[in-house]
């Protein structure tokens, strides 16, 4: 059994020797450890692999050391400024509280101004709310206390706990359990990490996570603005595209009576996507949902629960269960693309599809290196799809559709439309590259399926359907013979 542990410990000699022992003692394997002192001197990372039994015990130990905390522990640092009086001895009051609330210093500034005061600011590593309450109201007796706003001036005053407060402000604008709170912060050093072998700044790391998590949370509620286009293929056949800001394109055939979804967005984008689609799709409640997914990416299958059915390759379906079942999806199998698909899961509150919804319709390709194989028909009203699985260079499992008759191809994110996003589309998808290294499983394998897909296409004006970005129209010429 795998588990990954936060563990908050002294800045001394020997503190990682301690929990090292605990772990051996117990016949622990460690799997991972994630210490950066540039980033935050008191957070290691451990992952470990031992028994249930045996991480129980670790639990206890590694709490009766004080390396780990229960729930409750909300750990911050508070950024305090005192007043006083610029004279021999005049701060040791203070430090005397300090001391006697049971607080560590984890910064401390002062110089004399010539005013005859001196200005110390101090950081101060807290973890109970009520503990500073009464240290304020005696200080406040000694002294002009202030409690400042940690990042207004634009100074790093701290890093002690620098993991604990980046993902708390997260998770307070995302809206985060508690219990997704430690998986989310093992995520982002995890991303961290990856990033900083490759000799990128930790900082930008986290910073471009907190752009994405800003990104998520500016596109809810009202404003979450999809660009919706209609497209009249014939008179018996309708495709509706639905583009958010953030995630994959939620696409509509309606043809014959017939109904299909392809793909469906963010599960937190849940209740905006919904009044999109009953905005186009006014008697969506009425009837039996089906969706197709191009593959199994969360942006793409995010909001699969809501279906009845949910249409899919071998290889996709195979990945959706086995996160259902609680094992690594094909995505989280990949060390690079991991730590990014661990944090969006907690981000836009993906929930894995029940497999009882999930109906296979082609079996896996043949093991080839021909860039699209051919598994299939799908039939949706008046359309017929030739129904292509590509290698895996995107993902594992991934389709792509094309109606020669009508001059339609779905593309999933083999092909994306980049020039055809919207700004927020774009600036959306410029952050998931960074963390992931390439947003492709074999960059080289899915250039070769995109050039493949365009080569099947025959003469005349096509309707490209992408998963990200606008319908793209593409037209072939016939050449002279």
């Amino acid at each position: 059994m795998k588990k990954s542990y936060v563990t908050t410990m002294p800045d001394n000699i020997g503190a990682f020797l301690k929990a090292s022992r605990c772990f051996a003692e117990l016949g622990i394997n460690i799997t991972r450890v994630s210490y950066n002192k540039a980033v935050d001197t008191h957070t290691l990372f451990i992952d470990v692999d031992g028994t249930p039994e045996e991480l129980a015990e670790a639990d206890k130990r590694l709490m009766d050391i004080g390396y780990i905390h229960g729930p409750s522990s909300e750990r911050s640092v508070m950024l305090m400024e005192f007043i006083l009086r610029d004279e021999p001895g005049g701060v040791t009051r203070i430090l005397e509280l300090i001391e006697k609330h049971g607080f560590n210093i984890s910064y401390i500034s002062s110089q004399q101004d010539g005013s005859g005061y001196q200005r110390f600011k101090m950081g101060l590593f807290v973890e109970s709310n009520e503990e500073v309450s009464r240290f304020l109201s005696e200080a406040s007796q000694v002294c002009q206390v202030n409690v400042l706003n940690y990042n207004s001036s634009g100074t790093v005053y701290d890093n002690s706990i620098f993991y604990s407060s980046f993902v708390s402000s997260i998770s307070r604008s995302m809206g985060i359990s508690a219990a997704k709170k430690e998986e989310l912060l093992v995520y982002c050093n995890m991303a961290m990490q990856l990033l900083d072998g490759k000799g990128l700044s930790p900082y930008y790391t986290f910073d471009t996570i907190g752009k994405l998590a800003e990104l998520l949370v500016a596109s809810k509620g009202d404003a979450y603005n999809p660009r919706i286009s209609h497209h009249k293929i014939s008179e018996r056949t309708e495709i509706i595209v639905i583009e958010p800001p953030c995630g994959s394109n939620i696409t509509i055939i309606v043809s014959e009576g017939e109904i299909l979804f392809v793909d469906t967005g963010y599960a937190c984008y849940e209740e905006e996507t919904l009044k999109a689609v009953r905005d186009v799709l006014p008697d969506f409640d009425s009837i039996r949902k089906r969706v197709l997914v191009s593959h199994a990416d969360l942006d793409h299958i995010g909001l699969c629960p809501l279906f009845d059915e949910v249409l899919a390759s071998e290889g996709s379906a195979e990945c959706m269960r086995e996160e259902y079942e609680g094992r690594d999806g094909y995505r989280e199998k990949n060390p690079l693309h991991k730590p990014y698909i661990g944090i969006c899961k907690v981000l836009t509150s993906y929930e894995p599809i029940p497999t009882e919804k999930v109906k296979i319709l082609w079996k896996s390709r043949p093991e080839n290196d021909v860039p699209l194989y051919p598994v299939g028909f799908l039939d949706v009203g008046e359309l017929r799809f030739e129904v292509y699985e590509g290698r895996g260079g995107h993902l594992k499992g991934e389709v792509v559709l094309v109606d020669y008759g009508h001059k339609i191809a779905f593309t999933g994110d083999i092909y994306v439309n980049m020039h055809g996003m919207s700004p927020e589309q774009a600036k959306y998808n410029r952050y998931a590259p960074i963390l992931m290294t390439s947003v492709d499983t074999d960059p080289v394998v899915c250039k070769s399926e995109r050039e493949a897909l365009f080569q099947r296409m025959g003469a005349g004006e096509w309707l490209v359907f992408s998963g990200h970005g606008a319908v793209k129209k593409y037209g072939v010429k016939l050449e002279d013979s």
